[in-house]
């Protein structure tokens, strides 16, 4: 469930943020299911007071205020500080005559991007008809496609996944447009590669990967999540950092992308310091107040860590079009096409945010010159 949370403005305009939390509710370390009947109580009551009033003139500073909130010794849900920020970002952009990106890249010191961020998007349990749509839309990362069971998806072997990767390879040179299109395949598997060949044994899953990469070339290949080591952050953090040094080592030119166990601002940092991925993603309602998520692709990039600005399947329209306003600030090397794996809704939702905020700026720019 979602709540929408709606501020009024002394002028009459309204901004508004989306609180939302990820499918995978309470797993990996996260905050418990988000019900709205349980938690629109404790905005109106712990919220509310700490806003109404409030000058709408620095998003950082009423970001931070609304972090710092607890209840009962605790901090509110990561879901309510993510939707509560949002509408604070939309407030002071509304305010002040801003997009919201303008305002991230103001306050943050970085540079509104004059082309699209790269969109990553996600097929569910439909990984053949969705990955149609995609390769037709020009979709410049995909298509995830929900590995996350040994027996079915995977094989025993690994042998499943290679067939779809083979697959997917045909498919795309098929079915291309363009001779010239080239998306990166970044394959989500839900820690099943470690299931399979043992979360610790670096060599055969090195093995594994590298015959991957030769499968899926022409085109780049990512692995999200190659194992989870359920029992706790830090094993997960190291396990992965083995796994990332070997493929390294050995020169096999796959990506690991950092996702369980990874899910705050600490945890991202800590993360990024220990080299354990290539990439990073930054699961935006894990992380809090969107604030967070700045934060932590400006962290991978300064690191040099690929910041990929996620999010989960599980969002609104509203919550999408926020993260798209701060990725087009901070530039991350992709960006989730979200809510839902449908593809087309997530992927019109997240390119028309982009494409709105390149003409305003064009627009701005010219009438400026």
């Amino acid at each position: 469930e979602a709540i929408s949370v709606m501020l009024i403005l002394e002028d009459g305009q309204v901004a508004y943020g989306d609180c939302a939390a990820v499918q995978y509710s309470g797993a990996g370390g996260r905050d418990p299911l988000f019900l709205a009947k349980d938690f629109i109580p404790i905005i109106e009551q712990y919220i509310k007071p700490c806003l109404v009033g409030q000058e709408a003139d620095n998003f950082r500073a009423l970001a931070a205020r609304m972090e710092a909130i607890e209840v009962g010794g605790k901090r509110l849900h990561t879901a309510i500080r993510y939707g509560v920020s949002q509408a604070l970002l939309d407030a002071v952009a509304k305010a002040s005559g801003r997009m919201m990106c303008e305002v991230v890249a103001d306050e943050y010191g970085c540079t509104v991007s004059d082309h699209l961020i790269p969109i990553f998007t996600q097929s569910g349990d439909d990984r053949y008809d969705n990955a149609d749509k995609m390769i037709i839309k020009g979709a410049q990362v995909l298509p995830h496609a929900l590995i996350n069971n040994v027996e079915t998806k995977l094989g025993a072997h690994g042998e499943k996944l290679q067939e779809y990767v083979a697959w997917l390879r045909d498919r795309i040179l098929a079915q291309r447009l363009d001779e010239h299109y080239a998306p990166v395949l970044h394959i989500d598997v839900y820690g099943t590669i470690g299931a399979a060949f043992g979360n610790h044994n670096y060599a055969a899953m090195a093995d594994y990967l590298a015959v991957l990469e030769q499968t899926a070339k022409p085109f780049h290949l990512r692995i999200e999540g190659p194992m989870d080591c359920d029992c706790d952050r830090e094993t997960q953090m190291e396990a992965l950092a083995g796994l990332t040094a070997e493929l390294d080592r050995r020169g096999i030119d796959v990506e690991l992308v950092a996702d369980e166990w990874c899910n705050t601002l600490e945890d991202i940092k800590l993360f990024a310091d220990h080299k354990a991925g290539h990439m990073i993603q930054i699961k935006t309602p894990d992380l809090g107040g969107i604030n967070n998520t700045i934060e932590a692709v400006l962290y991978c990039k300064e690191k040099g860590i690929g910041a990929y600005q996620g999010g989960t399947c599980n969002e609104t329209d509203r919550s999408a079009q926020v993260c798209v306003q701060c990725a087009m600030a901070t530039q991350p090397d992709q960006i989730l096409a979200k809510p839902g794996m449908g593809v087309d809704e997530g992927y019109m939702i997240v390119y028309n945010e982009m494409q709105r905020i390149l003409a305003l700026r064009r627009a701005k720019q010219n009438r400026a010159q």
